[in-house]
């Protein structure tokens, strides 16, 4: 089947077969047909969506595009956690120390930003050294050694995935079902793991902006784990706001350090061990919630998950030990306009005023600013008066500080009364 009858099969909402998509992909990672190509098809799959049988193929073609990591000989649980994207989620970061601290293998390939949300690779990389563009044998051999490695996705490993991803970005078709599906569940099978745990985001700044449309990505995310023998557990979490008290580059990591240490915000440690707790049932640790928290809390507690914080940075190439790392040379605080409670926060308008500060990409060859971000003074539900800081914004290009804290202006509402905000929903 040529490139063009496949597209206008898929236009007009019918299935593909798995050869021809595999064909058709195959042809795309080789070259032999380029993004002008593929951007109709994405664009017809964002448009007509895919039946079950159709993303299975897809994430079993992409998957099958590149290099499978197998980890043999290991005693320790295999798993990985992934988000589908939020504003200051810095989520990975913290807990894939404290899961190795608890004796499972972390072997997580993660992600750049992706439109108006961060990506932890980024984050990882405003410590100085740190290497995330490591062979597959490396990769391995800190995982088996180390139980726990935070990589960038390699040329080898899901290739389609990595031209594909790419051209999402800027064709529009960031928030398919099955193009999501595709993208996750070929990378996260591709590095060897017997389960995985995914927070799936909904809100105003989350690709599924509400739970009906969440609990159909959830699904299907199950559904593609369970077809590939991968244990797979779901938590809906709310991106109604901001996750913790920055979203930006090295302030996340900074504050990940905190959360490691005990002081991280409890929005941020609640989410954290629902995603710790899931993971330590599917290992066979605990299935009972309060002990899988009461774990994870101890490993905090003791110091033994910032410590693998601290070996997986040395075991990447990383230093920590400048204070004075990656200061920012501007900075601008935002005041309330009027006395109140906040009750909503656009986290879709925060998280594009993070990229005009520097932290994220319009195109995909923008260099990111490692100083910049933003600290949130308030969430929704606290208590504010007239001219009270709500946001400090900071990073080191002054037109790019101003047209950020633009952006932030009416990203707020302040009424008279007390909203609750709710961090978790029931699918």
């Amino acid at each position: 089947m040529n490139p063009q009858k496949l597209i206008e099969l898929k236009s007009r909402g019918k299935s593909i077969p798995g050869d021809a998509l595999e064909s058709f992909i195959s042809a795309y990672v080789n070259g032999q047909i380029n993004d002008n190509d593929m951007t109709p098809f994405l664009k017809a799959v964002h448009a007509n969506g895919m039946m079950e049988d159709e993303i299975i193929s897809l994430t079993r073609v992409m998957l099958n595009s590149g290099e499978r990591i197998q980890f043999s000989g290991m005693n320790s649980y295999i798993a990985d956690k992934h988000s589908t994207g939020g504003v200051g989620d810095k989520v990975s970061i913290i807990l894939a120390p404290i899961m190795a601290a608890a004796g499972l293998a972390i072997p997580m390939l993660a992600g750049r930003s992706l439109g108006h949300t961060g990506g932890t690779i980024d984050k990882l990389e405003t410590i100085p050294g740190f290497q995330t563009n490591l062979s597959i044998d490396e990769f391995k051999n800190i995982v088996k050694t180390q139980g726990l490695c935070i990589m960038g996705q390699t040329e080898s490993i899901c290739p389609a995935d990595r031209k594909m991803y790419a051209l999402r970005d800027v064709t529009g078709t960031i928030d398919s079902i099955p193009l999501i599906c595709g993208s996750i569940m070929s990378k996260k099978i591709a590095e060897g793991i017997q389960g995985l745990v995914l927070d799936i985001k909904t809100g105003n700044g989350a690709f599924m902006k509400n739970i009906n449309q969440a609990s159909l990505l959830g699904q299907m995310l199950q559904k593609v784990g369970e077809a590939f023998g991968v244990k797979t557990d779901v938590i809906y979490s709310s991106m109604n706001q901001p996750l913790g008290q920055t979203a930006g580059m090295w302030c996340e990591i900074q504050e990940s350090i905190e959360a490691l240490k005990g002081h991280g915000s409890k929005d941020l440690m609640d989410l954290v061990f629902a995603l710790g707790s899931k993971l330590l049932g599917q290992a066979g640790v605990t299935r009972q919630k309060t002990k899988a928290i009461s774990i994870q809390e101890n490993l905090i507690q003791t110091g033994k998950a910032y410590q693998k914080f601290e070996d997986m940075v040395i075991n990447q190439g990383g230093k920590l030990s400048d204070n004075n790392l990656n200061q920012p040379q501007f900075q601008k605080t935002v005041l309330a306009g009027t006395s109140g409670f906040i009750s909503t926060m656009d986290t879709l308008k925060i998280g594009w005023a993070g990229v005009e500060l520097g932290c994220g990409r319009y195109n995909k060859n923008d260099i990111l600013d490692p100083t910049a971000g933003i600290e949130f003074l308030v969430k929704i539900g606290d208590e504010v008066k007239v001219g009270e800081p709500i946001f400090r914004c900071f990073n080191s290009n002054e037109n790019k500080l101003l047209s950020g804290v633009n952006h932030l202006r009416d990203s707020i509402l302040i009424s008279p009364e007390k909203i609750r905000h709710t961090l978790f929903f029931n699918a």
